[in-house]
């Protein structure tokens, strides 16, 4: 088997590599001292891979050894071509710089989102400041209502109920005097035996004017509802301070102590007729005045149609400043609901910033680690393991080229050694990562 034939057998297939390795190789064929430096190096494996079979006799046992010196000379070599290791590392180079860019943008980003994050703490916290006071606002207003511009009384509440509760017996005072003493100023027939009591407050007197018509106890009925408008206008007027309102108000305790007196004048009239003699007077409004029934029953329903409508003007003042404190407590508890849907918002958005926070993380050690790895990658020596397995097939060619020529052995043994080399040449290119697999890559040797 001639040389050429042998070197057939090694001839490596040409795959593009890396950019800065196919500027290399164009530079190689193009520079003619560059390609006699590598066909001189070449021929120096060739040479090599000669002697060292012949010192063996072509023992493929010892072609594995010699190919783990080939490959420790080769990487020695490349470690010494300083230019050449610059442009394989110049890529790693650019990478880790671009890394290291990136690292900054993402620990600008990270402090941005940290800043972010700080400031929606703090409107949390002073939402949640605000929050505490307003609900204490809304718990003092009751009893400091002026402490907030508040035109209302304190303890508002508290009165208005004690006015509520009082004025409920009043009313049905006033209901029953009215029913008893309309029944028997215009409808009811006294007899000797009624006294000024019976005369006034009549159980019966409802009943009975219903029984003697409809119009008799639709009047006892309505009656008292008259004088509870009557006190409700004073409240009304009362309200406005103004002089008119002053007049219609005195007109109304004008027109009540007139009604009253004509009831009781009514009522005292049927009780004089009844005990009255040839020598009496007829009755009159002098004699009224002189009676002492006649006032009892002028006070006790005007005195005390007086006290209900104050009564009820005092419970409309306090029921009017409670609904001041109570709006002013709605509007503070919408302003908490208000600000307690911001903060729910602000977690949300916090959530998604430490979200967004932890991903950067992520991504800055991912970054940091490969730019450890790059530097691994720049401090050690590349090794192209295009150029390794050309040159590692030329140091097995001399092996085979010196089986070939200078052992004598038969045909068939030969093509055995032959064969059992290139197997061990197969095997030690997958050791050291240069097999066909593999020739578009690089191979690192830290060292």
């Amino acid at each position: 088997m001639d040389t050429t034939t042998i070197k057939n057998l090694f001839k490596l297939k040409s795959v593009p590599v890396e950019t800065p390795k196919e500027e290399e190789t164009q530079k190689t064929e193009t520079d003619p001292n560059s390609e006699s430096a590598e066909e001189s190096r070449k021929r120096t494996y060739h040479e090599s891979g000669y002697r060292d079979s012949s010192r063996t006799n072509g023992n493929h046992s010892t072609l594995s050894i010699c190919l783990d010196a080939v490959y420790s000379k080769f990487q020695n070599e490349e470690k010494e071509m300083v230019e050449k290791q610059q442009k394989l590392k110049e890529s790693y180079v650019n990478e880790q710089k671009n890394r290291e860019t990136e690292i900054k943008a993402l620990t600008v980003s990270q402090e941005t989102k940290e800043e972010q994050l700080k400031n929606k703490n703090t409107e949390i916290e002073n939402h949640q400041h605000t929050i505490e006071n307003l609900k204490a606002e809304i718990l003092d207003l009751p009893r400091n209502p002026e402490k907030y511009n508040v035109k209302a009384t304190r303890g508002a509440s508290t009165k208005f109920w004690i006015g509520t509760i009082l004025l409920l017996p009043i009313s049905l005072y006033l209901i029953t005097f009215y029913i008893s003493t309309s029944y028997s100023a215009f409808f009811k027939s006294f007899d000797a035996k009624s006294t000024v009591i019976q005369s006034v407050l009549d159980a019966q007197a409802w009943s009975k004017a219903w029984n003697e018509g409809a119009i008799e106890g639709a009047f006892v009925t309505l009656i008292p509802f008259v004088f509870l408008g009557l006190g409700f206008l004073i409240h009304m007027f009362s309200e406005n301070k103004t002089r008119a309102n002053y007049i219609k108000l005195g007109l109304l305790f004008v027109v009540t102590f007139i009604f009253d007196s004509i009831l009781a004048y009514e009522i005292e009239s049927k009780l004089y007729e009844l005990n009255k003699t040839f020598n009496t007077p007829d009755f009159d409004i002098k004699i009224a005045f002189t009676k002492i029934q006649f006032w009892g029953i002028i006070f006790a329903g005007f005195i005390v149609y007086i006290i209900w409508g104050l009564v009820f003007d005092f419970v409309m003042k306090e029921h009017r400043d409670k609904d001041k404190i109570r709006n002013e407590q709605e509007i503070r508890q919408k302003k908490v609901e208000f600000f307690q849907e911001k903060i729910n918002t602000l977690k949300s958005e916090i959530e998604e910033i430490l979200a967004a926070i932890g991903n950067t993380k992520e991504l800055i050690i991912k970054t940091r680690g490969r730019i450890e790895e790059l530097q691994n990658i720049i401090d050690g020596v590349i090794i192209p393991t295009k150029d390794y397995a050309l040159y590692a097939s030329e140091y097995v060619q001399g092996w085979v080229t010196f089986i070939g020529e200078k052992i004598a052995v038969s045909r068939t043994e030969k093509q055995a050694l032959i064969d059992s080399s290139i197997e061990m040449y197969k095997a030690s290119l997958e050791k050291v990562g240069a097999n066909s697999d593999n020739q578009n890559l690089v191979y690192l040797s830290s060292l």
